[in-house]
């Protein structure tokens, strides 16, 4: 059978859990991944309230959806990032605290291993997150980086992350990086320099979202086949990009999302530029029978009209692959 089809909460925080629930079955989903964020789920919660899982699924249950994954970027992008005053906005008060570097990722780490915890509770086995980055800052060599910097970058990350890794493991649970600008890995080789800095951990694999690539002119059917084995959590999500040239390139010129002069947005699945049926078959290629997240965001669409045509869009698109090879009933016996 199809995978099934969920949606990510993360955009609609601005609701409470049980409307966007009740929404998500409306739109047409089969379950939800939970953002870690607004009333969505809250992770303290989780781990001292005996009743706090079981009202999660008491509310998933009532609108007849599924769940197989929390999401937790906003903390963990705290853990290795050079904090500053834009991480006060996404962290919880607890976790933001004074506001010294220091103490902001260790908070977050302790968060992103009760994250661990948490989903452990609610019997899930991935969380999808981010990781934050030491040297996103140094993306491109002007002044010119020094010999090093690589490797210093990676080697904290490595650092901050493999202690948050080891809780993850000893509860059973896998951290599904997100590849994207501003993390420790944002494409193919940035990405393999990542896994091997953590010596290939084994909960340590990838949230796969080919609309962070799709712009950046990298191999988004490629990545699929390269790390089959780390393919943790699945977000469709679909972005555009310019084939003509534009006022703002990659880089995005300092412009909000939405703005015409971009050469990229992000769009409701189906009108960007992502091939995918091409990811469809490569990650039946590699086995993957997770759930398909839909992580809606266009700008110049209803949100609500785009998640529903989004849904309908997905399970159309997805198939279960053949058992058999399609001349078998050609072979000689």
């Amino acid at each position: 059978m199809a995978r099934p089809v969920t949606l990510f909460t993360g955009q609609w925080a601005d609701l409470t859990f049980d409307t966007i629930c009740e929404k998500a079955k409306s739109f047409g989903y089969d379950g939800v991944e939970i953002a870690c964020w607004g009333d969505h789920f809250e992770v303290d919660k989780a781990l001292s309230d005996d009743g706090y899982v079981q009202g999660r699924w008491d509310i998933l249950n009532k609108h007849g959806l599924k769940c197989f994954a929390i999401s937790n970027h906003l903390v963990g992008q705290a853990v290795c990032d050079r904090i500053d005053e834009r991480h006060k906005s996404i962290l919880p008060p607890r976790i933001w605290g004074d506001g010294k570097e220091n103490g902001v990722r260790a908070r977050a780490a302790e968060e992103m291993k009760n994250t661990a915890r948490a989903a452990a509770k609610m019997g899930l086995r991935v969380v999808p997150g981010f990781t934050g980055s030491p040297i996103w800052h140094m993306v491109y060599s002007f002044p010119p980086n020094l010999a090093d910097y690589l490797e210093k970058g990676l080697a904290l990350f490595a650092e901050l992350w493999t202690p948050v890794l080891d809780v993850f493991s000893e509860v059973g649970v896998k951290f599904g990086l997100e590849v994207h600008p501003t993390e420790i890995a944002f494409d193919v080789a940035s990405a393999e320099n990542a896994l091997n800095a953590v010596k290939r951990h084994p909960a340590f694999g990838f949230n796969y979202d080919p609309s962070h690539f799709v712009y950046q002119n990298v191999d988004y059917v490629g990545f699929i086949r390269k790390f089959a084995d780390r393919i943790f959590h699945v977000h469709m999500k679909d972005a555009y990009l310019a084939s003509h040239p534009t006022e703002a390139g990659v880089f995005g010129g300092h412009l909000n999302f939405g703005d015409h002069r971009r050469a990229w947005d992000f769009r409701s699945l189906g009108r960007g530029s992502v091939d995918f049926e091409e990811v469809i078959r490569a990650l039946n290629d590699i086995g993957y029978n997770g759930p398909l997240s839909v992580e809606w965001e266009d700008g110049k669409m209803d949100r609500e009209h785009g998640a529903t045509e989004a849904a309908a869009f997905v399970k159309q698109l997805d198939f279960a692959p053949s058992a058999v090879a399609f001349d078998a009933a050609f072979a000689k016996e």
